[in-house]
């Protein structure tokens, strides 16, 4: 049994008094590149994090719903299956009964359950702990109700969790990420078509770091400026005439934005075309094993986001600014944006004074210290070897 399955069984019994019939686990993800291109249909190349939440669960017979959360504090969140519906529910539970509500809206049999969630995925740092907390519950939930679905659906259900339960319009990267990634690859999708395909990326054998900036500025998508983005490049597609960006090709982008009006809608027009394209040269040169050619990428993918999709904010740039005075070979903001964390890929041994750089432009600026990790491409959400397997 692993550390982490051991500590949410423990804690399941302490809940619940009794034992969870399985444990599962479900990582963060970092995005190396592919910025809101998801939901344009277009490219993107995340991996996962070995930072995981865990979710220990067992059936109950009466139809209730308790979720209790280690991080959160407080006691069992609990409400029947049959009573869920979006609003119903706020805070962090919504994320896990939203998944319960999103199975039993698709027709699947779901009953009651108790599930107590582990997480060592930071929080607000943009690394996707609801996806994995979504993709968890569902995973739980249709192993213990009944057939366990492909990894397609299950990302379905909890894209669905998110959109139509909790209020957040977001694509299907992050449940991506958490369902299908592979250690020591970066898992590139086309959104469109959901091919797959995992690319090699082991930056430590080429002798680099992938250097995560937790930059700790708050990270909020909900509140109202994704959405605008999302709308804006469906509007952007409707004037256009294609069914999702990704159909302007990157040769095409000048006669699109002269079709536009909008400055502001060009801006997020031109961002998105030029991302398909960063992704799609990351990846040529990733299979070539060019890894540190993908540098100018980050680099190029960051300041699009800066610039002409406006999700940066003065931490996220200041920590961009000091990796790459330090020497790194690119650096960006990963993540829908609005705060969230840098990555930096530097040579290993540059990473320790990359990230000294980085705390003392923080210093200066009056900024609240970052937090830093080395992120290692690793698997994806599994079910974990427990005693109540």
């Amino acid at each position: 049994m692993t550390a982490p399955a051991a500590r949410a069984e423990a804690a399941f019994r302490e809940a619940f008094g009794r034992d969870p019939e399985g444990v599962w686990a479900a990582p963060g993800r970092i995005n190396l590149i592919g910025e809101h291109t998801d939901y344009n249909d277009g490219f993107v190349l995340p991996f996962a994090l070995p930072h995981t939440l865990t979710a220990a669960a067992a059936r109950r017979g009466d139809g209730l719903l308790r979720l209790r959360s280690l991080q959160s504090g407080g006691g069992a969140v609990e409400i029947p299956v049959a009573e869920l519906e979006p609003g119903a529910v706020s805070g962090w539970a919504a994320y896990p009964a939203g998944s319960v509500w999103a199975l039993r809206e698709a027709g699947r049999p779901v009953g009651g359950m108790d599930l107590l969630v582990d997480s060592a995925i930071p929080t607000g740092a943009g690394l996707s702990s609801s996806a994995a907390l979504t993709c968890a519950t569902v995973l739980a939930a249709t192993a213990l109700h009944g057939r366990a679905p492909d990894r397609w659906e299950v990302a379905r259900t909890a894209q669905r969790a998110e959109n139509d339960f909790v209020g957040m319009p977001c694509g299907l990267l992050d449940q991506s990420a958490v369902l299908l990634s592979a250690e020591g690859r970066a898992l590139f999708l086309d959104v469109r078509s959901l091919e797959t395909e995992q690319v090699p990326f082991a930056p430590e054998a080429h002798g680099l770091s992938v250097l995560t900036v937790d930059t700790r500025a708050p990270h909020r998508l909900v509140g109202g400026m994704y959405a605008e983005r999302r709308r804006a490049c469906e509007h952007a597609a409707r004037v256009l005439g294609v069914p999702f960006l990704r159909d302007v090709p990157a040769e095409g982008l000048a006669d699109a934005l002269a079709a536009l009006d909008d400055p502001v809608v060009r801006r997020r027009v031109r961002h998105v075309v030029t991302e398909n394209a960063r992704v799609l040269e990351a990846v040529a040169l990733l299979r070539d094993g060019r890894i540190r050619e993908i540098g100018p990428l980050l680099t190029a993918s960051h300041a699009s986001l800066r610039d002409d999709y406006e999700v940066s904010v003065p931490e996220v740039d200041t920590a961009v600014e000091a990796a790459l005075s330090a020497g790194a070979l690119g650096a960006r903001i990963t993540g829908g944006g609005f705060g969230g964390c840098v990555i930096a890929l530097v040579e290993a041994d540059r990473a320790e004074a990359c990230a000294e750089e980085v705390r003392a432009a923080y210093a200066a600026a009056g900024f609240a210290l970052p937090a830093f990790f080395r992120a290692a491409p690793s698997p994806g959400a599994r079910r974990l070897p427990s005693s109540g397997a």
